[in-house]
């Protein structure tokens, strides 16, 4: 086997977040063309910020739904909330909350069960806001006839689209819409790009930054964890130093081309504690900091 079809036999493979486990085989009946998964997706979840504005009521407890660490949990959910065939659309009062994220992860993990390469970034989009980088996820897999990675945002259906007024198709998202976490990185570090541009309500400057390439650097080796958990370099404990700055100059210019720089990618995820995601994590749930234990090999 080849190193890049052996990486991308590693992509097609369940992760500890996106693996579906006992609900497999929900899957069964799934669509195998992207815009039917994406279809999927959308008519089993809603995105807990846009409710609103599909004149949806919801009490206080089902927000806490897009604290679902994992696609079995939400899946699990999702079988509460209505018990058709997850083909069906739910009528939006039975889609489970989630967010970017978790609309990502579970397009990924429909795609790997279906044994399709695919990953989930964390990094920032440009189309949400003018002249503003908003903290965001998408989905990635790769096509076999392009020999590349196509990028996906299964959040965006036809009311966000119109909202948005989108110019693009969001099934293949063009170049420079979405900024994966190290690009971002490195933009700012270059000064090409204002740090505090980027991040979502009253969060923004280098240090928002430096947690989504983290989180896309755990991404990429699979450990897909939510945009509030932190640990190691962004536990918050204390600001980078300048041997920090230069170790993740060099980590965000491996991940613009991820493919390639994989196997060192991975190398250094996997030795390096102020990256590598450990067994127990500090999640900031709106009570304030907790520590979750994962149940993951250290």
């Amino acid at each position: 086997m080849s190193e890049i079809a052996a990486i991308l036999n590693f992509y097609s493979e369940q992760s500890p977040m996106s693996d579906p486990r006992e609900w497999g085989e929900l899957y069964a009946d799934l669509p195998s063309d992207i815009a039917g998964l994406v279809q999927v997706v959308q008519g089993l979840m809603v995105h807990g910020h846009w409710v609103k504005r599909y004149d949806l009521e919801l009490t206080e407890d089902r927000y806490q739904e897009v604290q679902l660490r994992r696609v079995t949990q939400r899946l699990a959910r999702i079988q509460e909330l209505g018990t058709d065939s997850l083909t069906i659309p739910r009528p939006l009062e039975q889609r489970v909350v989630g967010n970017c994220r978790d609309f990502s992860l579970l397009l990924c993990s429909m795609l790997r069960h279906q044994g399709i390469p695919a990953r989930a970034r964390c990094g920032f989009a440009t189309y949400f806001l003018p002249n503003h980088y908003e903290d965001h996820w998408v989905c990635e897999y790769w096509h076999g006839g392009k020999h590349d990675w196509i990028m996906v945002d299964p959040q965006l259906d036809s009311l966000q689209c119109s909202v948005l007024q989108t110019d693009f198709d969001p099934l293949e998202i063009p170049k420079g819409y979405f900024i994966p976490g190290g690009e971002a990185w490195l933009m700012c570090r270059n000064n090409q790009a204002d740090p505090d541009s980027f991040g979502i309500f009253d969060m923004h400057g280098l240090w928002f930054v430096l947690g989504n390439m983290v989180r896309d650097v755990a991404s990429l080796n699979k450990m897909e964890l939510l945009p509030w958990d932190t640990w190691g370099i962004i536990s918050g404990s204390e600001p980078p130093s300048e041997d920090d700055l230069s170790f993740l100059d060099g980590l965000a210019e491996l991940t613009l081309d991820s493919l390639h720089n994989f196997v060192k990618l991975k190398s250094i995820y996997e030795t390096e504690p102020r990256i590598r995601v450990p067994n127990v994590i500090t999640s900031y749930l709106a009570d304030g900091p907790t520590q979750v234990t994962l149940g993951i090999q250290p």
